[in-house]
């Protein structure tokens, strides 16, 4: 490839990703951060909010799960690296440990500043700062700059609306750009399958549940 074909080849591609990085921050990022939520869900103020002002990400995610809050509650106080897992790609976030599909009665005593750990050593991981069971559950980073709120919304007719919104305050520092850059797409894949993974395991209870 001679000199200026090499350059075409590069400013095609360069032209390439530039359309393809505008083609997600037009259509598909606002698609993902607002994934099974409605508009009403999107709008609404939870607790927590006011932490993390102005915040650089900021998703609001649901899932219609056909059980009650209760049956719902136990399968997310038990989350965490090293607990009951994630729900979602194992071999990502749980150190390839398969989550679990079971009620496990150890893990459901989770508490206001206890921590949600992301880690295997447990250092790393979200803060608890408010518990309303079966209702409400609110987890935010130790600086701030980052919360975890989820939300149980029964419709009274054995369906569960679960909310979940992560609101995300970047640093464009390296190494975290780098982070940045790879959290964005990446936060939806994990939420996704975890909500998913939720939903599955807490209707199968319901199911299996006696009359």
């Amino acid at each position: 490839m001679n000199l200026p074909e090499k350059w075409l080849a590069e400013a095609l591609a360069a032209a390439a990703g530039m359309i393809a990085l505008a083609a997600y921050f037009r259509w598909i990022r606002p698609w993902h951060l607002r994934w099974g939520a409605t508009d009403e869900e999107v709008a609404r103020t939870l607790p927590g909010d006011e932490m993390v002002k102005r915040p650089s990400f900021n998703a609001t995610r649901s899932v219609t799960i056909r059980a009650q809050p209760e049956e719902i509650w136990p399968w997310l106080v038990q989350v965490g690296c090293k607990r009951a897992g994630w729900y979602s790609y194992d071999w990502i976030d749980n150190l390839g440990a398969p989550s679990a599909e079971r009620i496990i009665p150890a893990l459901q005593n989770l508490k206001v500043g206890d921590t949600v750990p992301m880690s295997p050593d447990g250092k790393q991981g979200f803060t608890v700062e408010r518990i309303d069971p079966n209702r409400f559950m609110l987890w935010a980073s130790k600086d701030n700059t980052a919360t975890w709120a989820w939300g149980l919304y029964g419709s009274g007719q054995g369906r569960t609306r679960l909310v979940t919104r992560v609101r995300l305050r970047y640093r464009w520092l390296p190494p975290w750009t780098v982070f940045n850059l790879l959290f964005d797409p990446g936060d939806f894949v994990m939420m996704r399958k975890m909500l998913l993974g939720l939903k599955r395991r807490a209707e199968r209870m319901s199911n299996d549940a006696p009359a």
